[in-house]
């Protein structure tokens, strides 16, 4: 350290004050008059930034109209008091289409929509049905639990739907419906048997019937 220096600093002269400071200190030039002083300090102060580099650290001081504090150059973290803070900036009200967020002066941008987690995926089904399909939808749901002013209209989906495959099954009353119709289709069969056999019987009652009383002529001898 030079001698005469303030503790920290590496190199100074009487009239700049510290010119180099120690690597883990940053480098504050304050403005006296016509000069400006060097003092090292261990974090920059309000108002300032700090730019770290091999050669020094630096506090170089905020440029950002009515900013009090900030992050970087263009980039403001607390304005003046009165003032709102939006986007890195400063401004007297909030611009249109944001507003101060929570009572702070920090304005945000349109309220959001807080919403629930999606809930599991449901069982695959296609049209109302969950059998009887190989490529049907699954479906998910979430709920709102908040309302930017109330109003549902401005909240994103609340269900959701994707395409899925199954391996096909027989529906329960399917099953049901074709049985029936077999048994249908076997009373008709068996009725029509029934029918033909009747009819045919009826048929050889009458041929017997009908021989029975036939009368072959006898001729006398003359």
């Amino acid at each position: 350290m030079s001698q005469g220096c303030a503790k920290g600093c590496e190199l100074c002269s009487e009239f700049n004050g510290c010119l180099k400071c120690s690597p883990k200190l940053f480098i504050l030039l304050e403005r006296n008059d016509i000069r400006q002083i060097g003092i090292c300090l261990p974090s920059c102060p309000l108002g300032y930034f700090d730019v770290r580099n091999p050669d020094m650290n630096k506090c170089i001081k905020c440029k950002i109209e009515n900013c009090e504090d900030c992050f970087s150059r263009n980039f403001c973290t607390k304005c003046k008091e009165g003032l709102f803070l939006h986007k890195g900036r400063c401004y007297t009200a909030c611009p249109e289409g944001s507003f101060a967020a929570n009572g702070t002066i920090e304005c945000s941008g349109p309220a959001q929509c807080e919403m629930s987690e999606w809930g599991p995926w449901g069982p695959c089904s296609k049209r109302k049905k969950r059998c009887g399909f190989r490529k049907g939808n699954e479906g998910r749901s979430r709920k709102i639990l908040q309302a930017p002013a109330g109003d549902v209209s401005l909240c994103p989906a609340t269900t959701e739907l994707r395409r899925c495959t199954v391996q096909r099954t027989q529906c329960p009353e399917g099953q049901k419906k074709k049985k029936e119709d077999q048994g249908r289709r076997d009373n008709t069969n068996e009725e029509i048997n029934q029918k033909d056999a009747k009819d045919s019987r009826s048929g050889g009652k009458r041929r017997k019937g009908h021989l029975r009383g036939t009368v072959v002529p006898v001729t006398s001898a003359q």
